[in-house]
């Protein structure tokens, strides 16, 4: 009888449970000698949807890369939990650059490599939707525009966890922040203001654009794995809710990614060139936005004292409006 050590990182999950199936059946995740990029002992909240994100995408661009990866991180959360002075959680190169210049950061690495002569090496930038959707935006647009070699990925957060929950470029119509308060006629954040940063990428017709969440984990290695395999400019805007900023229960991060994709308020899809070339349909009928609102407690004022009937059904629209858009309809029968 043959024996295999195991390191069980998730006791009672879904990955044990993969171990038991046959070799040739097991993913990458499930392997006890599988990378980690992002490794335990760094200081990211309890639930942190972000630290799960970042581990799964470094670990899928390290894999696609053969090792040879270099990853430059905007100032954030991100990098504020992984490397508090002297220590370090991360297991590839990586670079801190300032809040603002990332892509611009991330872009010289690529142009250093070139001058080298280096082929193999490939260069990922990254940073929360405050230093690209915001402060970043001038320099990612810059990297669009140039086609530079770099995949650049934004971690989605919605705010500026990292400095007090206010709002950013990416916080959702009627979300409490500390810049929005819930006061006044309209409280939260008003409708109408933002960027669809996804979108905007996908207008500069670069190589490859995708959205993806950390509900589906494979579909997010997979948009990683595609963007790899091309050259020039991608971007991967990654939805990690944050119990913190969010109010939400640590325990529900996942859930929430899944219930923003089920309600249609944060669609999965692909772009090559500009064009929408691959949609992930909804497995079921939409659900309401108002079983994915309900746990956040950056919605309370929609529910309490009383229900904020006019604004859900807005937000309602907004998702509905996506469903067409995109073509995200389930197919007939599901």
């Amino acid at each position: 009888m043959t024996t295999q050590r195991l390191k069980f990182y998730q006791v009672g999950s879904f990955a044990v449970g993969n171990r038991l199936a046959a070799p040739d059946q097991r993913t990458v995740q499930a392997r006890p000698d599988r990378a980690n990029a992002l490794t335990s002992g760094h200081r990211a909240c309890r639930g942190c949807g972000e630290a799960l994100g970042a581990r799964f995408v470094q670990d899928a661009a390290a894999r696609a890369a053969e090792g040879r990866l270099i990853s430059v991180n905007a100032t954030g959360c991100l990098e504020v939990f992984s490397t508090p002075f002297p220590e370090t959680a991360w297991q590839v190169p990586w670079i801190h650059s300032l809040f603002g210049n990332a892509p611009s950061v991330a872009s010289g690495v690529a142009y250093a490599l070139r001058a080298k002569g280096d082929t193999r090496t490939r260069v990922l930038g990254q940073g929360g939707d405050g230093g690209t959707v915001d402060i970043g935006f001038a320099s990612l647009s810059g990297m669009f525009e140039r086609n530079d070699d770099v995949l650049f990925v934004c971690y989605d957060n919605q705010g500026y966890m990292n400095t007090g929950v206010q709002r950013s470029g990416a916080t959702p119509p009627a979300a409490r922040t500390a810049t929005t308060p819930a006061l006044g006629p309209t409280p939260g954040n008003p409708f109408g203001q933002g960027k669809d940063a996804p979108r905007i990428a996908a207008a500069h017709r670069i190589p490859y654009v995708a959205t993806a969440t950390i509900a589906d984990l494979h579909d997010l290695e997979d948009k990683v794995a595609a963007a790899m395999a091309l050259h020039g400019a991608r971007y991967l805007h990654v939805l990690v809710p944050c119990p913190l900023g969010w109010g939400s229960a640590s325990a529900e991060t996942v859930k929430l990614a899944r219930l923003a994709v089920d309600t249609a308020l944060f669609p999965l899809y692909e772009a090559r060139g500009g064009e929408v070339t691959a949609v992930t349909r909804l497995r079921r009928q939409p659900v309401p936005v108002e079983q994915y609102l309900r746990p956040q407690k950056r919605y309370r004022h929609l529910f309490e004292p009383g229900i904020d009937t006019a604004t859900l059904d807005r937000i309602q629209l907004i998702a509905d409006a996506n469903i067409a858009e995109y073509g995200l309809a389930p197919e007939e029968g599901s």
